[in-house]
């Protein structure tokens, strides 16, 4: 790149010979203007001017100084014009050098990325092929030694290296296991075990203990074999309900059941599988009509508001930090509420009158508020397709007001009426809210973040909704201690209001719970 270090004092010494020969050509230009022919008046006519050699010398001096005015001001706009073009031109090598260097950098970062991912392919590689030779040689072992027992009881007088012969036990357990205490699980399963603390460890009693295992049975069953014993179902099933219960760590459930971690989290896994899909289509189900007309009337009794289906109420549940799509499980409101970087999932859920579920839609992000958990949900499929025409869900101020969805007014300056209908919708409200409360409370894991994979947590939060509705059924008590105050933070949708007919439904639903007498008047304290 040139170096242009002169060209301010050039330029200034230009403007300063620019600005004298512009001085004397505007003197020059007002003597031409001071000499007036029509002064001259009849002299011209009657006499003839002779001009001497000295006026004519005069008037030669300052023809050539005006060319030379004229000659210089040209030679300055050509110097400037030449400097501008030199100025632009190292502008411009300045701009392809800095472009190149950009390009030389980023070249050379994509090569280290694409050198660190071949890296770590390797290593991936290598590890798998590692745990694949690992595996194999574990399983050869396993084979020898289910070949040598074979052999051993085939041939019961078979002797040893040392000569001595080999008693025949029969069938033993033929790969190593470590041993574990079951004491606890042991005092739990056994029919003298009080029921108020069997209650208090898988928050239910024995009855309803056994009515899950019964029904579960014939889908968790597992076969004794010539390795080991089979994990009975009732053992099973305790394992998944003390953990979804407690919240407890795998190891810690370890412990208390006498098996491994991994063992552990797969009965977890295949129990609450199970739950779903066994349990979930008896206990977790849309009313039908007989069902929705006693619905309708017990919300009736309790608000005055006719023809109420449901409760509706999204709660969040604390997740560790994914490793795709981090943003959209980062939960905004609840990191600034707690001061602590938050990821969640929601689950949004409807109950009855009792506090039952009737429908779930569990696993859309955290980032998402309210309204687009339900536009995504397929209750809001089976509203759109007709299923719930002339019924209302009750919700919070976070959902839309819609043809079925009825909502509690949120503008300022509310008049008695609306105040009055506020209310009475929010005790029906709260029947959902109080409902997702005692199933936290009674299912502790959904407080905690758990161990539990993102994909398979749809599954874990499902049986927690299931077993919710099983206890809820079944009459069984949630202990007063283990119930909790939810924080779910609300947020007024940008469209809150989406059906012209819904305001005018709602607002003769105000007026007459105010003119009948259904309105209370605590709002007027």
């Amino acid at each position: 790149m040139k170096s242009d270090v002169s060209r301010p004092g050039e330029r200034d010494h230009l403007a300063a010979d620019y600005s004298y020969y512009y001085t004397l050509l505007q003197e020059t230009f007002d003597q031409m203007n001071d000499y007036k022919p029509s002064q001259l008046g009849d002299e011209i006519e009657t006499s003839t001017i002779e001009v001497d050699e000295e006026d004519e010398g005069k008037q030669e001096v300052k023809t050539k100084g005006l060319k030379e005015i004229l000659t210089s001001l040209l030679l300055i706009e050509e110097q400037e014009k030449s400097d501008k073009d030199e100025w632009d031109k190292a502008q411009e090598e300045d701009k392809m050098m800095l472009e190149a260097n950009h390009k030389k950098k980023t070249k050379a970062m994509l090569d280290y990325q694409s050198e660190c991912q071949q890296y770590d392919d390797i290593l991936d590689q290598t590890n798998r092929v590692r745990k694949r030779k690992s595996r194999a040689a574990t399983t050869a072992a396993i084979a020898s030694t289910a070949v040598v027992a074979v052999d051993l009881d085939n041939n019961p007088n078979q002797k040893t290296s040392g000569g001595a012969p080999v008693a025949a036990t029969g069938p033993q357990r033929r790969l190593w296991v470590k041993t574990r205490s079951k004491d606890w699980w042991d005092k739990c399963n056994s029919p003298d075990f009080p029921d108020q603390d069997f209650r208090k460890a898988f928050r239910m009693g024995k009855d309803t203990f056994e009515m899950i295992c019964n029904e579960l049975t014939s889908v968790v069953a597992k076969e004794n074999t010539m390795l080991r014993d089979a994990v009975p179902v009732r053992q099973r099933v305790a394992v998944c309900i003390w953990r979804l219960a407690t919240g407890e760590p795998l190891r810690l459930v370890s412990r208390r059941f006498g098996l491994g971690i991994s063992t552990c989290h797969k009965l977890v896994l295949e129990v609450c599988s199970a739950i779903k899909n066994v349990l979930m289509p008896k206990y977790l189900q849309w009313p039908d009509d007989e069902s929705t007309t006693m619905i309708k009337d017990e919300f009736a009794s309790v608000s005055g508001i006719p023809n109420v289906v449901g409760s509706m109420y999204t709660t969040h549940i604390p997740i560790i930090a994914p490793k795709i799509s981090v943003a959209a499980y980062f939960n905004k409101r609840h990191t600034e509420r707690n001061q602590k970087t938050s990821y969640s999932i929601t689950v949004q859920g409807v109950v009855d009158p009792r506090g039952v579920f009737t429908d779930v839609c569990i696993g859309w992000p955290g980032s998402m508020p309210d309204d687009q958990v339900l536009e995504k949900s397929a209750l809001h499929q089976r509203a759109t397709g007709g299923l719930l025409k002339d019924v209302w869900i009750v919700g919070s101020s976070g959902y839309p007001l819609m043809d079925w969805v009825l909502v509690p007014y949120t503008q300022p300056h509310l008049t008695w009426t609306q105040h009055a209908f506020n209310e009475k919708i929010g005790e029906i409200q709260r029947v959902a809210k109080d409902a997702f409360a005692r199933l936290k409370g009674r299912w502790s894991c959904l407080q905690k973040r758990t161990e539990v994979k993102l994909q398979d947590l749809p599954v874990v939060l499902g049986a927690c909704c299931v077993l919710h509705n099983i206890c809820e059924m079944r009459n069984e008590e949630i202990d007063p201690e283990l119930m909790i105050e939810l924080m779910d933070d609300e947020m007024v949708p940008e469209a809150a209001l989406r059906s012209a007919i819904a305001m005018k439904v709602r607002d003769s639903i105000a007026h007459n719970l105010l003119h009948h007498n259904h309105a209370g008047t605590s709002f007027l304290s």
